[in-house]
């Protein structure tokens, strides 16, 4: 296994030589970011259970583990992390995944990884192995740094160990399908999750409307009687698929964007190609065209807009940031970093 050791010692020749670091775990997640620089620092050695107390709901692990391995443990405590982060092939470990900030579809009804994360232990930008946060769920003393690392992609340090909430996994779930329009989905998909349902997922895709139930066998049955449509015969074969970003829509979509938006926004355009999820909040985009004037539609509509897939070489590919933001970011990045030498430019090019 990985020593904290040599991964101190990295960072430590590294800041004295001026020399960027690019942090890899189970490497899944390339297509996030922008292009990645630097002598690769591999934590994915770095793995295991640190502690798990299923009683409290808490596990402790070491940031080189995958999400795969840890989710075999908490079944045997018939749990499951919230959020339903992609595990890409049994590649994807937890640290990369809270440094991407990653969530599959039942995100708007259990949160995200972030929303899980009680506490991180991290190797800044001066070979110092820190604590933030803790392993309660009251933990709330000081700067949460821990949650800053949700979505930072690894600019503000080298993450080692992980603790998170964890939850009862449902003990059954059943699934609708409704053929309809994209515009109208979005109509039924939040008046839907309006009502008093156990919903744990509401999808639109190549002219269907999906919606998940989650609960117990009784609830469910009786919940999906109240809803128009097909009942799905593989209920956790299509979320599964999309979770992992496995349908054809992914697979054959080259130039990919992601637009987060408030759920109850009318549709852009029935035009293009397209994938709703989050009940309207995420919406995924396989066209080209202009992403500028793409952008500036997307922040008239109070949302904003990532490129996943087909970015111009050196162009930031997350959302503009104003002047405050940068400058926040910039601080932050200066106090745990002070070098810049984790991952330079993954980010934003700015940072």
């Amino acid at each position: 296994m990985t020593a904290i050791a040599d991964l101190l010692d990295q960072v430590r020749n590294a800041v004295a030589a001026q020399r960027p670091l690019c942090i890899k775990g189970g490497n899944s997640k390339q297509y996030l970011g922008r292009e990645q620089q630097g002598e690769p620092v591999d934590v994915s050695g770095y793995s295991g259970v640190v502690d798990y107390q299923p009683s409290e709901l808490v596990i402790t692990v070491r940031a080189g583990t995958t999400l795969s391995d840890m989710q075999q443990v908490l079944a045997q405590e018939n749990q499951v992390l919230a959020g339903e982060p992609p595990e890409f092939d049994g590649k994807a470990t937890v640290g990369g995944t809270l440094a991407c900030n990653l969530s599959g579809p039942s995100r708007p009804w259990h949160g995200s990884i972030r929303d899980q994360v009680l506490g991180v232990r991290i190797i800044n930008g001066k070979a110092e192995h820190l604590r933030f946060g803790g392993q309660v769920m009251k933990n709330v003393a000081g700067y949460d740094v821990s949650r800053l690392q949700a979505g930072a992609m690894g600019t503000l340090g080298i993450l080692t160990e992980v603790t998170l909430k964890v939850i009862p996994k449902p003990e059954s779930t059943v699934s609708v399908r409704r053929t309809i329009g994209a515009n109208d989905s979005l109509r039924v998909m939040n008046e839907i999750c309006r009502r008093p349902l156990p919903v744990t997922g509401a999808c639109w895709y190549a002219g269907d409307m999906y919606i998940r139930l989650s609960g117990p066998v009784s609830v469910i049955g009786a919940a999906a009687e109240q809803l128009e449509g097909r009942v799905l015969p593989d209920d956790d074969g299509f979320w599964s698929r999309l979770r992992e970003m496995e349908l054809p829509f992914f697979a054959d979509a080259k130039d990919l964007r992601c637009i987060s938006l408030r759920s109850t926004r009318d549709h852009f355009s029935e035009d293009a190609d397209w994938l709703i999820d989050w009940r309207g909040a995420r919406r995924w985009l396989a066209a080209g065209g202009n992403r500028d004037s793409l952008d500036k539609h997307v922040r008239d509509a109070g949302g904003e807009l990532s490129q996943v897939r087909g970015a111009e070489h050196g162009a930031d590919v997350f959302p503009q940031r104003s002047a405050v933001y940068r400058q926040m970011l910039l601080r932050l990045k200066q106090a745990l970093d002070p070098d810049g030498v984790f991952n330079p430019g993954r980010l934003y090019s700015w940072l």
